[in-house]
């Protein structure tokens, strides 16, 4: 009567086979038949199968010559540019000799094995499992905080960690601080040595100010900001401030416990927190806004009460194709100063040039056009911002 075979005797007959033409490690043997078997551990079952057929481990490996087994060289290499950063979760990617990739193809046709992982997906599980004993942190093959590429042609290795996304607000409590910070003249914004690679050589800005802070604190290399509305260089930004978000390329830290006021020189951070994505569409938003309006003309008696007819009309702005009537004023209240000077504080949507809706410059209606009287804005300051959902 015929026994029949179990798996692993099947395995030891193939291994056979493979043996009598090519020297494996336990590593690369093991890897032919662990899917078969369901077992994890490659090097352990590599170790098995050749204590049975009672052979010992080649000296040289023809698949990986011998990268498997001296994976620690690489390994230390990881933990020792993985030092400067902050992670939990991590993921590798491997540029192997083109060399070894044929051998892998070639052994794996000739003896039809089917269904095992290629050489290169064992390199960077067998080390990815290593790193993560020693890190106590994992792999993650969506979205990893940090990603290593070993280059084994060029026996180096790289680290690219993911950005990190913040949302806060800002308020600017000094006149004369532009919104916007002007880009490293050597790189147009781009990071060179002469910017220290932020692209910005100059902090006097909120940007520059706010990207300053993040270098220090995070350890980031460039900060790209989403802002939501702007202002001029001598208007002030009041109130619960303005959102933005705010892109931290090449961060090392990432776990900070933020104050929820951070202030700067004449700027203030507030609620400043991580979030998972910069938002994909357009956000819109409602503000309020005190104006100071100085007109050609005197007012005449009773004339900024025309303004009022403002509340809830529509407003046109010109585009370059045609005119579109998308913002609205939703309430609107007017002081007088002096016969050729008054104020506006309105609630508006965001997005109207607000110089332009005084000098009647492609805006319909506008204030000039209202009193029949040439108008020009002075000064404009934020008092609140609300994002609409």
């Amino acid at each position: 009567m015929l026994l029949k075979k179990t798996k692993m005797d099947v395995v030891i007959e193939e291994t056979k086979q493979i043996l009598r033409e090519y020297h494996l490690c336990d590593y690369c043997l093991g890897r032919m038949f662990a899917s078969r078997l369901g077992l994890v551990s490659h090097k352990n079952l590599g170790k098995k199968i050749r204590k049975i057929i009672k052979q010992n481990n080649p000296k040289s490996c023809y698949l990986c010559k011998n990268l498997m087994p001296e994976l620690d060289v690489f390994l230390n290499k990881m933990l020792d540019i993985s030092k400067e950063y902050e992670f939990s979760t991590f993921l590798i990617g491997a540029i192997l000799k083109p060399s070894i990739l044929d051998r892998d193809d070639i052994v794996r046709s000739k003896f039809k094995l089917r269904g095992i992982a290629g050489i290169k997906s064992d390199i960077t599980r067998e080390i990815g499992k290593q790193f993560g004993k020693k890190t106590r942190t994992k792999v993650d093959y969506q979205n990893p905080d940090i990603v290593f590429t070993i280059d084994f042609k060029k026996e180096e290795c790289d680290v690219k960690p993911k950005a990190l996304i913040l949302q806060g607000r800002y308020t600017k409590e000094i006149r004369g601080i532009p919104q916007k910070q002007v880009s490293c003249n050597r790189c147009d914004g781009k990071g060179c040595f002469v910017c220290d690679f932020h692209g910005i050589t100059e902090f006097n800005s909120v940007e520059g100010k706010v990207a300053k802070f993040l270098f220090k604190t995070f350890g980031a290399q460039q900060a790209k900001i989403t802002w939501i509305g702007s202002e001029d260089e001598s208007s002030l930004v009041l109130g619960n401030g303005r959102p933005f978000f705010v892109k931290l390329i090449n961060p090392h830290k990432r776990k900070i416990t933020l104050p929820k006021n951070i202030v700067l020189d004449g700027v203030s951070i507030l609620h400043l927190k991580t979030v998972s994505k910069l938002p994909s569409d357009q956000i819109k938003f409602k503000t309020d806004v005190l104006l100071d309006i100085a007109t050609e003309k005197d007012l005449v008696p009773e004339a900024l009460n025309v303004l009022e007819g403002l509340k809830d009309k529509p407003i046109s702005i010109s585009e370059i194709t045609s005119w579109k009537n998308q913002k609205r004023i939703y309430d609107i209240k007017i002081k007088k100063i002096n016969p050729k000077s008054f104020t506006i504080l309105v609630e508006l949507d965001g997005g109207i040039p607000l110089k332009r809706f005084v000098t009647g410059n492609n805006v319909e209606p506008n204030i000039s056009m209202l009193l029949e009287n040439s108008c020009k804005c002075t000064t404009f300051d934020f008092h609140k911002i609300v994002l609409c959902n």
